[in-house]
């Protein structure tokens, strides 16, 4: 036989062989195959500002970069990493001590929880999560606890007690996510003082996912848990490049953390990539001391296509969640007459040319997310809206 085994077991990880391939792939895949509008997987259709490109191509003529760059990261993006929390958040971080450069938010999620975790540690997670999470906790040999956001006056909100009542004692720290992928919920300082001191009271790590942090709307504000009391010695905050200036294949992402929490996640992150985007960290490095012009005109143009999606939406019939944060809007399809988020996104793209995410893979619970379904609005206004006019025009 050729190209067999005799071993009757599976070549998968069992750890892993829940997950198979992402619903990112198989929509994209669909979008392609059908010339479709892909308002499925997030990444921009336009490149972010042209100085910042030209700072790698600069770094690459220069030579800065095109060898392995130190371990945890070039010295001028750990200092402007430093610097930003400085500046922005007043948290002080040693760039040296406190600062570790990654490939992406999704390697440091993933070296910080293989870090952190031993077999049987329980880690909880607010359902519905970015899809990376529960697989980095598989492989660290971890147990996701899930605490799920439910609709409540139009967004998705925390039940704090619920989140008291999960924690254990096995559970060995909170996996955060603000502003949080997928539903556009931002929480709010009662929100994240309540979950300070659980996590100070119950002696837990926390990780937060912050990497929508400069994409906040209307009156909501991004406050990062590690500036809470008790917080900064406990606390992983993460965060990268790419959501923020439109550079997603770059893979420029970042901890900060107390030196020993670096040290321990560094541990893990140099057998991963060891070290990569070595040109990129040159140009992010002055990309994050951008005049805060900048960042108000990003968030401006993300809030104006919000609400050209967040409209068209609710004109074709949609139930709209109006995210507070990120650049995805979480919809319900009950209105519609659907109720199976799956079905509906694989059927979407035949019948009205667009390509969105169905909501039920980020939760464990896949019940409680089967009517909802994801949009990006990360695209160009010229294509948002000619995805509205399909939208309407098959309902």
């Amino acid at each position: 036989m050729t190209g067999m085994t005799s071993s009757a077991r599976p070549f998968l990880n069992r750890r892993l062989a829940e997950f198979g391939t992402t619903i990112f792939a198989e929509m994209s895949a669909l979008a392609l195959s059908t010339g479709s509008i892909n308002l499925g997987q997030g990444f921009p259709d336009t490149d972010g500002p042209e100085e910042i490109r030209e700072a790698a191509v600069r770094a690459l003529r220069d030579g800065r970069g095109n060898q392995y760059p130190p371990g945890p990261g070039v010295p001028e993006l750990r200092a402007a990493i430093a610097a930003h929390q400085e500046r922005r958040y007043d948290l002080l971080y040693d760039a040296d001590t406190e600062v570790l450069v990654t490939a992406g938010a999704t390697e440091a999620i993933a070296a910080t929880l293989l870090a952190l975790l031993e077999p049987g540690d329980e880690v909880i997670a607010f359902e519905p999560y970015y899809d990376s999470y529960a697989a980095c906790i598989a492989m660290a040999g971890g147990t996701r606890v899930p605490v799920t956001l439910r609709p409540h006056e139009g967004s998705f909100r925390l039940d704090l007690d619920e989140l008291r009542d999960a924690v254990t004692d096995r559970t060995r720290l909170l996996l955060i996510n603000t502003p949080h992928n997928p539903t556009g919920t931002v929480l709010t300082r009662e929100e994240l003082t309540q979950i300070a001191r659980l996590a100070v009271e119950r002696d837990l790590l926390v990780v937060t996912d912050e990497v929508y942090e400069h994409l906040v709307f209307d009156d909501a504000e991004h406050l990062p848990l590690a500036g809470f009391p008790g917080m900064r010695e406990r606390t992983v905050t993460i965060s990268s490049a790419g959501k923020t200036f439109s550079f997603t294949g770059w893979k420029v992402g970042w901890v900060t953390a107390p030196p020993a929490l670096v040290s321990a996640v560094r541990s893990a992150k140099q057998f991963l990539t060891y070290v990569a985007s070595g040109p990129f960290q040159y140009a992010v490095a002055e990309a994050l001391a951008l005049p805060e012009t900048y960042f108000e005109a990003f968030r401006a143009d993300m809030l104006a296509k919000r609400d050209v999606l967040a409209a068209g939406l609710a004109e074709a019939g949609f139930e709209v969640f109006r995210p507070q944060g990120t650049y995805f809007i979480t919809t319900d399809i009950r209105p519609l007459g659907e109720s199976d988020g799956f079905a509906f996104c694989r059927g979407l793209p035949e019948r009205a040319g667009v390509v969105a995410i169905p909501n039920a893979v980020f939760y464990d619970h896949r019940e409680a997310g089967a009517p909802f379904v994801r949009f990006a609005f990360c695209k160009q206004t010229e294509v948002l809206q000619e995805a509205v006019k399909r939208l309407k025009a098959a309902w």
